[in-house]
């Protein structure tokens, strides 16, 4: 095979993955696949005997490498709040997102009532995560969203509200929690989390 040929089709993948790291909404996925991308701009610039490219993108591999690090170690502050079902901030939050909720979870629809769980998980003061369930008697609260905003997607959330603060949901009585399956990727997220697969829902025991 051409060698100079070899050496297109590597700029080629390294072109494609810049530009699907650029489309990225999450933040860490847009990091780790700009810094390959980055990487492999690079290779192809010391194959193609071109300093500056290898440089360049050598450089933005490491400005990648930073912020991940500050991702992956900073002290972010977490709390949980919740509100009433029938707050305005509530349903301002759901309209407002309510596109990207539908990309995971496309049967969500809101009606407030007395037994439903609104709570927001704060990151750092900004309302990053949502969930809403429905409690029955009986200590079981189904899920009907469990919704992060985009650039947050990284689990951190996710383990604050069912590992670190999962004493949140005891002292309101609950002893399991139940989510119904959404799109393939938010399967994924609740099996991620902890969640066991039982016939059609996805369960959480807290015993």
């Amino acid at each position: 095979m051409d060698t100079h040929f070899v050496y297109e089709i590597i700029g080629y993948i390294a072109s494609v993955l810049i530009a699907v790291s650029l489309m990225m909404t999450a933040i860490i996925k847009l990091r780790v696949i700009n810094l390959i991308g980055a990487a492999t701009f690079s290779l192809y610039g010391v194959l193609i005997g071109s300093i500056p490219v290898a440089a360049m993108n050598g450089f933005i591999v490491l400005i990648n490498i930073y912020f991940l690090y500050q991702i992956f170690t900073s002290k972010e502050y977490f709390k949980l709040l919740q509100v009433s079902p029938d707050s305005k901030y509530l349903n301002y939050f759901i309209d407002f997102y309510k596109d990207d909720i539908s990309k995971t979870q496309p049967n969500f629809t809101y009606q407030p009532s007395k037994d439903i769980m609104a709570v927001f998980v704060l990151r750092d003061m900004v309302p990053a995560g949502l969930v809403l369930g429905k409690r029955t008697n009986d200590g079981v609260l189904n899920i009907e969203l469990d919704y992060v905003i985009s650039k947050y997607r990284d689990f951190k959330i996710a383990h604050y509200l069912y590992h670190t603060k999962i004493d949140f949901f005891r002292r309101k009585g609950v002893c399991c929690i139940k989510s119904g399956p959404g799109k393939p990727i938010h399967n994924k997220y609740l099996e991620k989390v902890g969640f066991k697969r039982e016939a059609d829902l996805y369960v959480l025991d807290m015993n």
